[in-house]
């Protein structure tokens, strides 16, 4: 299977000039090629760099035979997943789309393609992980300021949706916190959340807000998949 190194950059303009030379927005869309279509989310936490091993997993579960792939994968990044992710190098298939928040705002103006709409339609399920508190809070008042927000805003409740919390400790077990995840849990049937675990977070402190293991959230996954027919 094809690899590409993915290096996340921190200039916007280099990504539009990206987007203009590479991408052909009218390609990306077979929504009838027979495949799972899945959408993958990561948000402002450092948790952002295990999603290549997320996609990894899946794709050495549906796609290890090449000639006949299992699923196909698109990914959000929001601007600030990619400030955990500048300078970083990741081996990923090279088939994987990556979508980012000027990609949408240069599609919006050039090509007039809604790619929230577009993503919403194509995808079977979403994943978002990490979700950071402050994606929660977007999630849970029902605000649409970004590419992804929009997407959870537009998603269609008939399609499940995980989401995987990560944040520090005093965050997470703010009373905020709690309203909120009950909120998604009471009234949002189709997102299951995958609470935090206890572990050393990044900041040093000992405590519940770590990012479940990315291989338990992808078993996880894979379950969901499998139990999309019935």
């Amino acid at each position: 299977m094809g690899s590409m190194q993915l290096v996340v950059p921190s200039d916007s303009a280099s990504t539009s000039e990206a987007i203009r030379s590479q991408r052909d927005v009218s390609n990306f869309w077979n929504f009838e090629d027979g495949k799972i279509h899945i959408l993958i989310c990561a948000t402002g936490s450092v948790a952002s760099i295990k999603i290549p091993l997320m996609v990894q997993k899946l794709y050495d579960y549906y796609n290890s035979d090449e000639s006949n792939p299992q699923v196909s994968i698109q990914l959000i990044l929001t601007k600030a997943s990619e400030s955990f992710l500048n300078d970083q190098e990741f081996k990923i298939p090279s088939d994987i789309k990556i979508w980012r928040e000027v990609d949408n705002l240069y599609l919006i103006k050039n090509t007039k393609t809604l790619l929230d709409l577009q993503l919403v339609k194509w995808a079977h399920i979403c994943l978002i992980a990490p979700i950071s508190a402050n994606t929660l809070a977007k999630i849970s008042n029902g605000l649409s300021d970004n590419l992804l927000t929009t997407v959870i805003r537009s998603w269609n409740p008939k399609k499940p949706m995980v989401i995987a919390p990560a944040m520090n400790t005093f965050m997470y077990l703010h009373p905020i916190t709690k309203l909120q995840l009950d909120f998604i849990s009471n009234n949002l049937d189709w997102i299951e959340v995958l609470y935090p675990i206890q572990k050393t977070l990044i900041c040093g402190d000992v405590g519940v807000g770590a990012m479940r293991e990315w291989s338990e959230i992808i078993d996880i996954l894979i379950l969901k998949i499998e139990n999309l027919d019935n």
